[in-house]
């Protein structure tokens, strides 16, 4: 694999970024700059709670003018956001009636940061007969179907508009080539499929919306200590992952660093690296 791609392995990666003291690996903070964010209008989904809330802050302390969709808000985004609740990823009536509402009252937004996502927490298998198609789907709708929908309606109703920015997290989970690494006993369909699907719609959504030169980027946030990776958290440090607010440093640092010339590509936010499809 060219020198370009990050490394499959996370506990190699993580390896590799000590070694060669990757100052943006290791300690985002040293690199970080947000100044691109000064007085940009930035829609955050999902933004209410863990990675999307430190998304949130970091974006408000860098000037920027920051609003949520949410199902519903709480404490935590007063002052810094203004929420729009009763938004649902899954709802397309929710999301047609926030972007004709936030064109409205905002005008036309600078960035979209499509942050929702859902994780089913038990490792599905064939062979032990744990498979839950249900929840394979509810992934799928929410992770894959969710930003499209988002993206869709805010571009039909003149939310997104040209020069605009969107911005999926995605996963390293959603690499095909990467799973012969990473998942070499297979399983975890549902999770692994949802992000699959996620990439595959970012990367043809960035071929249509060249024609309005909206720039697309696939994000992979990096490992974050979340609710949602929590069932990982024995490997949290072996494997280098980090607080939620250094990880919303890394998806705003990313996405201040690629413009048109780079829509459609999938990039590792520890890094900087692409990933593999």
């Amino acid at each position: 694999m060219s020198s370009s791609y990050s490394i499959a392995d996370q506990q190699a990666r993580f390896a590799n970024a000590k070694e060669i003291n990757d100052k943006r690996y290791l300690e985002i903070e040293s690199v970080f700059d947000g100044s691109y964010l000064k007085d940009k209008k930035v829609v955050v989904t999902g933004g209410n709670r863990g990675l999307g809330l430190e998304i949130v802050k970091r974006a408000y302390e860098c000037g920027a003018q920051v609003f949520v969709t949410c199902r519903s808000a709480g404490d935590d985004l007063d002052g810094i956001a203004t929420a729009y609740e009763g938004v649902d990823v899954t709802n397309t009536e929710s999301i047609c009636d926030f972007a004709k509402k936030i064109v409205q009252d905002h005008g036309p937004m600078d960035i979209l940061i499509n942050n929702a996502g859902y994780f089913y927490g038990p490792e599905e298998k064939v062979l032990d007969d744990s498979l839950n198609f249900e929840e394979e789907i509810k992934q799928i709708d929410i992770c894959a179907l969710g930003p499209l929908r988002v993206t869709s309606e805010m571009v039909k109703n003149g939310a997104l508009d040209n020069g605009s920015k969107v911005v999926i997290i995605t996963s390293q989970a959603g690499s095909v080539q990467w799973r012969f690494t990473q998942n070499p006993a297979g399983g975890d369909y549902g999770h692994h499929m949802s992000r699959a699907a996620c990439n595959i719609m970012g990367a043809l959504l960035a071929q249509e919306l060249k024609q309005k030169d909206i720039t697309v980027l696939l994000l992979h946030p990096g490992f974050n200590k979340t609710t949602m990776t929590k069932k990982y958290e024995h490997i949290w440090e072996i494997e280098g992952a980090v607080e939620p607010w250094q990880g919303a440093m890394r998806v705003l640092h990313e996405t201040g660093l690629h413009d048109l010339d780079d829509s459609g590509k999938f990039f590792n936010c520890e890094d900087g690296l692409q990933i593999p499809w």
